[in-house]
């Protein structure tokens, strides 16, 4: 009897420490399993949000990066109207708000005069900054000697950065002719005068430039006209549209005759990140 009750106390025993180790078992591999899903989890949440901020944002149904189409009006979150500071000399003129409208489908910058008799210009400008890739716009630049209508890239030291800038821009003296420049950490000197072989405030044409790591490309109607391929600019830059008046300037932009109002206009201007 006594060898029997053992022999059952024995088996109990057993089978209490089988099940207690199966529990500890399935415990430990639900605690495994957890941890990896989570470790899955945060792994995958990390490597999208890498690639979410190293991808360019795309606009919605566009290829393009940014689609500034004018016809719909102004896009306040990507875009913004220059209002109330001046560029200081050579531009001679301050932005003001008024000067930059959208009317008939397009935006239309002004030159103007205020109530002193001095100048006031219109620039219209992204809120955020651009890197590699193509610029384009689409536009009728201003006729009259002493001004400029133009289309950049630009930043320097009002954003904290090195002043880099790459152009397109109208001598309102001869619009048959644009002339490309760029600015690299300040310095430039990079003119080239381009004939187009048509008035450029007659129709409008798209003109453009590819700005890559080791050099720049210019495009009138989607032809390359010009490349640069030295001390190329490397800060993501702003995207720009101004007109403005030159004072002191008369060998580059010929003498201002003070006539106003005078307006360019743009049909649109877009960027494709590369």
């Amino acid at each position: 009897m006594k060898k029997l009750l053992a022999t059952l106390l024995a088996a109990i025993t057993v089978f209490t420490l089988a099940s207690c180790s199966s529990s500890d078992s399935s415990s430990s591999s639900k605690a495994s399993d957890s941890k990896a899903e989570s470790a899955a989890e945060s792994t995958n949440e990390s490597t999208a949000e890498s690639a979410a901020e190293s991808a360019a944002p795309v606009e919605d149904d566009s290829p393009y990066t940014l689609n500034g189409d004018f016809s719909k009006g102004m896009d306040d979150v990507k875009w913004m109207i220059s209002n109330g500071w001046s560029n200081g000399n050579m531009f001679n003129c301050t932005w003001k708000s008024d000067n930059a409208k959208f009317e008939d489908g397009l935006l239309k910058l002004r030159i103007d005069k205020m109530w002193d008799d001095s100048y006031s210009g219109g620039e219209f400008r992204t809120n955020d900054f651009y890197g590699y890739g193509l610029y384009e716009v689409s536009m009728k630049p201003i006729k009259n000697k002493g001004v400029v209508s133009s289309f950049f890239t630009y930043t320097g030291p009002s954003d904290g950065n090195p002043w880099d800038e790459i152009d397109i821009e109208f001598l309102g003296k001869d619009t048959t002719k644009v002339q490309f420049n760029y600015f690299t950490n300040g310095k430039g000197n990079h003119e080239k005068l381009y004939d187009l072989g048509f008035d450029a405030t007659e129709e409008f044409h798209t003109y453009g430039f590819r700005w890559a790591k080791d050099s720049i490309t210019w495009y009138v109607d989607g032809k390359e006209v010009h490349k640069a391929d030295k001390d190329i600019p490397v800060t993501p830059s702003k995207i720009m549209m101004n007109v403005w008046n030159g004072i002191g300037v008369d060998s580059w932009l010929g003498k201002y005759d003070g006539t106003t109002p005078l307006t360019a206009e743009y049909q649109w201007a877009r960027f494709t990140a590369e």
